[in-house]
């Protein structure tokens, strides 16, 4: 066995501005910050996992540190370049806040940032999760932040923003990291896949980038996962053995029977599928995602979806979505997923059945609208008072 041997997410993780995909944003701003030399002591970058933040952090640190200069194409050959690269910069200290969240710790790094840098130009603090901070290492780190020495930078990384102290956002510049889209993935993945000389299919290569919710690392450990399951060839089919996923095929008949409620056919449907020891979770996600295609397609051309079949009402699509997004949590943590799955779809049954009461109220307006009106004189007739007649 090699002992040299890396996973896809370490060998392919970027080394330059150009190689991080689908954050073109936030590559632009570092690389006319750097290009104009209006640099920031303290970033703080925010994201799914698996986006780019630790990644985006390393290369601004070799671009500020690099021996060839301050430049946002670092040369990645030099000996700063290198130790960057490899985690063992001395002037670039990588911090797990989720190890290193007491205040002592945040004192000792708040007295170590006195002493310059021994080799690049500046002495760079990343700290990834840093929500996992105490308040009292927060606090401690306040002063620092606001006020630190000029060969420091800090940058932050965080995938719960809102943990992080107020204090703390406002001294920093904070940068949003958004979820990669999927064909931005399988774009990436296709690049990947020819490199290592691995044939993978357009579909498989979509399937895996879904199954990734939008995180580049997840769908490279996805791929190395399917390397080591197929070898050389990977195909849709494959993908969706491995990780149970429903074919488009399936949640279409699952769809349709919502649709027309059909509840027989829809619980055969459901076992046939936990049988086969499908992702029934997984399946859930996609049929909202069928659903809301449908909807966009409704709204585009007057309540017509081909997907569905024919004319359904967005209204409709729209209940039925809500029941759905409502069951993702009881089918991910109830204590049966297939009972729960099965009772999430009956209740989407009724839904679409059902029609809100604003809709109903003005069809009876357009309705009584459409009455003829009785005449001005029949009804002053009726409105007269009753007289009483005498002999």
């Amino acid at each position: 066995m090699s002992e040299s041997y890396q996973v896809i997410a370490r060998k392919w993780r970027p080394q330059l501005f150009k190689d991080v995909a689908g954050q073109d944003h936030l590559v632009r701003t570092l690389t006319n910050a750097i290009e104009q030399d209006r640099i920031a002591h303290a970033y703080l970058f925010v994201g799914p996992r698996g986006t780019g933040k630790t990644s985006l952090a390393r290369i601004f640190a070799k671009a500020l540190n690099c021996e060839k200069g301050v430049s946002p194409t670092p040369c990645n050959s030099c000996v700063s370049c290198r130790t960057i690269t490899s985690g063992s910069s001395m002037d670039v200290m990588e911090i797990d806040g989720a190890s290193n969240n007491s205040v002592d710790q945040i004192r000792d790094l708040r007295d170590d940032v006195r002493y310059a840098p021994t080799q690049g130009k500046y002495k760079i603090y990343i700290i990834d999760e840093v929500h996992m901070l105490s308040t009292q290492a927060f606090n401690a780190l306040l002063k620092t932040l606001e006020e630190p020495p000029s060969h420091v930078k800090f940058i932050f990384a965080t995938t719960e923003a809102r943990k992080v102290l107020p204090t703390i956002v406002s001294r920093c510049q904070r940068f949003e990291l958004k979820p990669i889209s999927e064909e931005v993935i399988a774009e990436r993945l296709a690049h990947i896949a020819a490199e290592e000389k691995i044939e993978v299919d357009r579909e498989a290569l979509l399937v895996i980038a879904r199954l990734a919710f939008g995180g580049m690392r997840d769908s490279q450990s996805i791929l190395d996962q399917m390397i080591s399951f197929c070898g050389k060839s990977i195909s849709a089919a494959d993908v969706q053995e491995v990780y149970g996923i429903l074919t488009p095929d399936r949640i279409r008949e699952i769809a349709r029977c919502v649709i027309v409620g059909d509840c027989g056919g829809l619980l055969e449907l459901v076992d046939a599928v936990a049988s086969e020891g499908r992702d029934l979770y997984r399946a859930l996600v996609d049929l909202q995602g069928f659903f809301r295609a449908a909807l966009v397609e409704g709204v585009r051309h007057n309540g017509h979806s081909e997907r569905l079949g024919g004319e359904v009402s967005p209204e409709r699509i729209t209940r039925i979505l809500e029941i759905l997004r409502e069951g993702q949590e009881q089918v991910m943590h109830g204590l049966s997923e297939k009972i729960n799955f099965e009772i999430v779809l009956l209740n989407a049954i009724e839904a679409g059945r059902a029609r809100a009461i604003d809709s109903v109220i003005r069809d009876l307006a357009d309705l009584a609208a459409s009455l003829p009106q009785e005449g001005a004189g029949e009804k002053k007739k009726r409105e007269q008072p009753l007289t009483t007649v005498t002999e």
